[in-house]
């Protein structure tokens, strides 16, 4: 995951001194909040002169065409506007290097970005006021990064606020691109080891897996008593996890079939493959996590598994399905 520096959240330090300090621990771009004023790009040629970092502007104005001229001057790379702020719909002209975007904040539905999806390669999700720094992360806005992955494959998600690095932890499993980070990064007592956290780290953390998790209406179910082995197939194929979750008569979690476990049920009956049942394929007792248990606790499940664990489904008090978290974002690494 990519990580961006707003280097405006720093209220003490010169931007050119802060730049350089950042660029020691390889950042991936500045981040410069443009709330309609020119002079920004002053900074940006400030910055310019003395490093080759990507510069990511994000624009607040009503009249974004009159940025054009400076974006294509000084070739940003790239470029989002504020939804809420424009006075009409953007005209985006491509010039063969700026990397455009749409910055929503978080009561804004993500359908919004719909008419610029030719144009904008990904969007900005704001989960604090554009232009402010230090504020709390909201968690609904873990629902819309899922909503928003979902509805527009493909696309690129950036966030920016409240990203520290228990926060960090959890976009990166959710496949988030890039993070915005303000105070938390640029007033740290030590860049580098901030750094480190938001790249790396986990903490003891104040989210619950039922946050992020994937949802039960968006996860492969099957009632275990009425399912045929082709279905087991069929299913695992058409949801693209690689598992089916089943329920029993009661409605209660019954087991799972995931890749593995159909390859060992075929395995088992090579002589005559017709010959495999639906509980050849089936794990009747497989690792799983309770819907409130925290980011600590679910990396300590992990670890304690000599297996590697590529999902997980999510229980609730009673037993039953409450979703499912999936660690395939963590394992592709950065795109």
């Amino acid at each position: 995951m990519k990580i961006s520096a707003s280097v405006y959240s720093s209220k003490d330090r010169d931007i050119e001194d802060l730049v350089k300090d950042l660029d020691q621990y390889n950042i991936d771009s500045f981040h410069i909040d443009c709330n309609d004023n020119l002079q920004v790009f002053d900074d940006i040629a400030k910055i310019r002169k003395i490093s080759r970092t990507p510069i990511d502007l994000h624009i607040i104005s009503e009249r974004p065409e009159q940025y054009y001229d400076q974006i294509d001057a000084h070739k940003i790379e790239m470029v989002q506007f504020q939804f809420e702020n424009l006075g009409k719909p953007l005209n985006l002209k491509p010039n063969g290097i700026t990397s455009y975007g749409l910055s929503i904040m978080s009561d804004t539905p993500v359908e919004v970005f719909e008419p610029y999806a030719g144009d904008c390669d990904f969007i900005l999700m704001m989960t604090t006021i554009p232009g402010q720094s230090g504020g709390t992360f909201r968690k609904d806005n873990f629902k819309k990064i899922r909503k928003f992955r979902n509805t527009f494959p493909g696309k690129r998600i950036h966030v920016d606020g409240g990203v520290n690095a228990e926060v960090s932890f959890i976009l990166r499993y959710m496949g988030v691109h890039s993070v915005v980070s303000g105070s938390y990064l640029v007033n740290h007592s030590s860049i580098g080891a901030a750094m480190l956290n938001l790249r790396l780290e986990d903490v003891h953390s104040q989210y619950q897996i039922r946050d992020f998790m994937i949802e039960k209406e968006d996860l492969p179910i099957l009632p275990y008593h009425k399912t045929s082995f082709v279905e087991v197939l069929q299913t695992i194929e058409k949801y693209k996890f690689g598992f089916v979750f089943f329920s029993d008569a009661d409605g209660k979690f019954a087991g799972l079939a995931s890749n593995a476990d159909v390859r060992k049920g075929l395995l088992k009956n090579l002589a005559d493959l017709n010959q495999t049942r639906l509980e050849d394929i089936t794990n009747f007792k497989p690792v799983s996590l309770q819907e409130d248990a925290t980011i600590s606790e679910m990396l300590y499940l992990i670890q304690s598994k000599k297996f590697p664990v590529n999902f997980l489904p999510v229980l609730n008090g009673e037993h039953r399905i409450a979703g499912a978290v999936t660690f395939f974002n963590l394992i592709k690494g950065e795109s």
